[in-house]
C-alpha cells in the first residue's frame, strides 16, 4: 500500500478545481494558511477538511479494500446502548436475551434491549457458527424489545402445543379403541416452555422433573 499523499492529493484537487491555494481554501472553508502548509507537507489536515476540499472539485474521499473495491462505514443508525452511544465496533451486537452474558452480574442487572459479546474467543466462536463476520451492527426493528420478544416466544410454543396436540389427536384415530390425546403436563411445563430469555443448550428441559406426560412437542 503506498504512502498517503497528501501534497499530491491537494494538487490534485486544485488542479482538477482550477484553483489556486486562496481560491481552494477559501471556497471550502479552510484558512489560506492550512492548505499552504498541508500542500508543502509541513503539517497535516482534518479528514472533514480535505473532504470539503475534495467536494470543490467534485470528488469524495473513499476507503477501498485489498480488491479496490469501495468499503462502507459502518451504520449510523445501528443499535446504541442505554446511554445512546454506540457499541464497540469491533465487536459484535445481538439481543440482550439472546444468550445472556454471565458473570457476577448477570441478576443484579436489569437485561437490556442490546449487548454485545465481550469475550473475542466467545465472539469468534459465534462469528463462525454463523457464517463469518457481519458487515455492520444490527439495526432496530420493530419487536425487538425484549417484552415483545417474549410474548413471540409464547404465542410460538402455544402453537407449538395445539399443532402437537392436533398431531397426537389425528394419530388416535387411526388407532382402535384408543381415545383422544389429551396433555397431563403440569403448570411447570408451560413455565418452563414459556420462560421470558430462550432456554440455554444443556440447562433448559422441555418438561418439569416431575412431569409424567412427556409430551412430544416440537
Amino acid at each position: 500500500m503506498s504512502e498517503f499523499d497528501l501534497s499530491g492529493l491537494l494538487r490534485r484537487i486544485r488542479r482538477a478545481a482550477d484553483l489556486s491555494q486562496r481560491e481552494l481554501a477559501r471556497s471550502g472553508g479552510v484558512p489560506a494558511s492550512t492548505v499552504a502548509a498541508a500542500e508543502a507537507g509541513t503539517r497535516g489536515l482534518d479528514a472533514r477538511a480535505l473532504a470539503r476540499l475534495a467536494a470543490v472539485a467534485g470528488l469524495r474521499l473513499v476507503l477501498l479494500d485489498a480488491q479496490g473495491d469501495e468499503v462502507a462505514p459502518m451504520h449510523g443508525g445501528a443499535v446504541r446502548d442505554e446511554g445512546g452511544r454506540h457499541f464497540p465496533a469491533h465487536l459484535d451486537t445481538r439481543h440482550g436475551d439472546d444468550g445472556w452474558w454471565h458473570g457476577p452480574h448477570r441478576f443484579d442487572r436489569r437485561p437490556v434491549t442490546y449487548t454485545f459479546t465481550r469475550d473475542r474467543t466467545w465472539r469468534d466462536r459465534f462469528r463462525q457458527a454463523r457464517g463469518g463476520v457481519p458487515g455492520d451492527h444490527q439495526l432496530p426493528r420493530p419487536g425487538d424489545s425484549l417484552a415483545e420478544r417474549a410474548a413471540a416466544r409464547r404465542a410460538a410454543a402455544e402453537r407449538a402445543r395445539a399443532e402437537e396436540r392436533a398431531r397426537h389427536l389425528e394419530e388416535d384415530r387411526g388407532r382402535p379403541g384408543v381415545g383422544g390425546f389429551r396433555c397431563e403436563c403440569p403448570p411447570a411445563c408451560e413455565e418452563l416452555l414459556l420462560h421470558e430469555r430462550p432456554p440455554t443448550p444443556g440447562r433448559l428441559e422441555r418438561h418439569a422433573p416431575d412431569c409424567v406426560c412427556g409430551c412430544d412437542l416440537s
